[in-house]
């Protein structure tokens, strides 16, 4: 048992010592001067829906023949579906007057209402923009409030070179859904 556990961490040990370092990007902290009372006391935020190519650890983008592209020797620092709904999350607690907690709802109550955000396209593409597509639905059951389906898209220059660039017109860009966001479920 002791010979196989030192052969196992040998063996890790080794592995570690021949693959190169990675280097990790996380969302740039952008903050909103919207203020708004909310209709509702608490809301649900639904993890947030990425497509495959962005939801994957390594940082995607366009490349010049219009295809998706990731050479591995970026990775996002979360996992981006958790950080893009944090991020919204902390965004409408800082906007709305109402208290906003991600899935799974961690209160004893149910929320008033539900967000949910299914994004279609969340790529810095080759003519120097971060896309940022989709839609989000509110809606709840417990209180008298209005369904809705609502769609966003959003084209965020990308300002900086390289993939910090690409971390701050995506972090830009979830800050305008934050704030749409907001607004539908302000009074």
């Amino acid at each position: 048992m002791k010979a196989s556990l030192l052969l196992t961490l040998g063996l890790f040990t080794l592995g570690a010592a021949c693959s190169s370092p990675v280097n990790r990007v996380d969302l740039v902290p952008v903050q909103s001067e919207l203020r708004l009372p909310a209709l509702v006391s608490t809301v649900m935020l639904r993890t947030v829906s990425l497509p495959t190519y962005a939801a994957e650890e390594e940082v995607s983008v366009q490349d010049e023949a219009g295809l998706i592209a990731s050479d591995g020797a970026v990775l996002w620092a979360d996992d981006p579906q958790r950080a893009a709904t944090l991020a919204v999350t902390r965004h409408l607690n800082d906007i709305l007057t109402a208290t906003v907690a991600p899935e799974p709802w961690p209160f004893v109550d149910l929320p008033d209402v539900a967000v949910e955000v299914a994004v279609s396209d969340s790529l810095a593409t080759n003519a120097g923009v971060y896309r940022f597509r989709g839609q989000f639905f509110v809606g709840g059951d417990r209180i008298d409030f209005r369904k809705s389906v609502t769609a966003f898209d959003y084209s965020v220059p990308i300002t900086a070179e390289g993939i910090g660039g690409v971390s701050t017109a995506q972090s830009q860009a979830l800050l305008l859904l934050s704030e749409d966001i907001a607004r539908a479920l302000s009074r």
